[in-house]
């Protein structure tokens, strides 16, 4: 029998095998790490971030759809695990009636931490897929001694939250035509895609 439990975002991180959201159950001790693209890991880290934006991107753009057809974004639930992929539903209230939408994690993640609704995780992927946070906690500190002078695990995620800021605000100066502020930021954001 499957078993939902509200979950959270425990953090975005760069590992070995790319960039990793890990969603652990609000009083759990154990994380899923759920694979996903550096696009996907900047959208979710934009959300999470609350990031001012001139323009709406492609999540911001559904919420305003999903309350222009006052629809509302109501939970997040990873029910399945297959072939290596996690899959999620949109949960939404639609006139009084409750729609399930299929989506991909990683939007569904995006969206929920700007709609600010819940994420539910079935609790079989937790027990099945989990890593202990002390676990992820040592395996982190051990790659930043291992490292040595290069940048820990949590300052490269701060690293790629200021590039996407540096992103939005280089687009909103291209938008309003301040090209000399843009060149700035642009040279800002090769210095840091550099290091």
């Amino acid at each position: 029998m499957s078993q939902l439990v509200e979950a959270e975002i425990w953090t975005v991180a760069k590992t070995d095998q790319g960039n990793a959201v890990l969603v652990k159950p609000v009083d759990g001790e154990k994380a899923v790490p759920i694979f996903i693209g550096p696009l996907e890991a900047q959208n979710i880290l934009l959300g999470l971030g609350e990031v001012e934006i001139p323009r709406p991107l492609t999540h911001d753009l559904l919420l305003n759809l999903l309350s222009t057809l006052e629809a509302k974004l109501m939970r997040v639930d990873i029910h399945t695990l297959s072939e290596g992929t996690y899959f999620s539903n949109l949960i939404l209230e639609f006139h009084n009636h409750r729609l399930e939408v299929d989506s991909r994690t990683s939007d569904a993640l995006a969206l929920a931490v700007r709609a600010g609704c819940p994420i539910y995780i079935e609790m079989g992927l937790v027990d099945e897929n989990g890593v202990s946070l002390e676990q992820l906690k040592q395996a982190a500190v051990e790659a930043e001694s291992d490292e040595g002078d290069d940048e820990p695990e949590a300052e490269l995620s701060a690293k790629e939250t200021e590039l996407a800021d540096l992103r939005v605000k280089l687009d909103h100066a291209v938008a309003s035509e301040r090209y000399e502020e843009a060149a700035q930021l642009r040279d800002q954001i090769q210095k840091l895609e550099n290091n």
